[in-house]
């Protein structure tokens, strides 16, 4: 795995986490925050064909 792909994964971890929290906390605000952060981590993983599975739950 090249730094590129560990990196936005671990963005994408980090992300996850932090908007769990925001949404535990009922920070709505932050939540949207984590939520946008998180697509645009996504479209990123995407267009550089970096495959992130499905969290599951």
């Amino acid at each position: 795995m090249d730094a590129f792909t560990t990196g936005i994964l671990q963005r994408i971890h980090s992300t996850e986490s932090d908007l769990f929290h925001a949404r535990e906390t009922g920070d709505d605000f932050l939540a949207e925050v984590e939520e946008a952060e998180l697509a645009d981590l996504h479209r990123l993983a995407a267009e550089h064909g970096v495959q992130v599975l499905p969290k599951i739950a």
